[in-house]
This record gives structure tokens, C-alpha cells and sequence, in this order.
């Protein structure tokens, strides 16, 4: 599980899209800070189906920063 503090941009030459999985969230607030954890869970051929594969977790900074990622990503979003 990982805290992102910090986004930057870098290059790739991948150029693949990976295999479809379930994200669950959860928003919970300790000592004051509110934050975001995003929960994938394995493809369905996973040994142990429904496990955790990977979690990652937003503070407002940093979910503030995806916010502008994403629309620069996607500038024809609305909302």
C-alpha cells in the first residue's frame, strides 16, 4: 500500500492496455486527514479471486493533482 505525495510525468514507449479489473474505494479520515484508498483486485484467472492486488491512497493534495492530471488528460470530461 502506498500514500502518493507526489505525481510526475514520465516517458514510455508502452504502448498496451492492461486487462480489466474491479477497483473498490474507501474514504476514511485519521488524525485529521482525509483520504482516499483505491483497492484493484486480481483478473478473474487470479489463483485467489476477490484478493487485494494493489492499493494506493490520495490526501486532498495529492487527489487535487490527479484532478489536474485528468484533465489534462482528458480535456472533453465534463464536470
Amino acid at each position: 500500500m502506498a500514500l502518493i505525495n507526489e505525481f510526475e510525468s514520465r516517458p514510455s514507449d508502452a504502448r498496451s492496455v492492461h486487462g480489466p479489473v474491479s477497483c473498490g474505494y474507501r474514504v476514511f479520515t485519521i488524525e485529521g486527514q482525509r483520504i482516499l484508498q483505491l483497492d484493484t483486485y486480481g483478473s478473474p484467472e487470479r489463483k485467489i479471486q476477490g484478493k487485494t492486488s494493489q492499493s494506493i491512497q490520495l490526501d486532498a493534495k495529492s487527489a487535487q493533482d490527479l484532478i489536474n492530471i485528468l484533465k489534462e488528460s482528458f480535456p472533453n470530461l465534463q464536470g
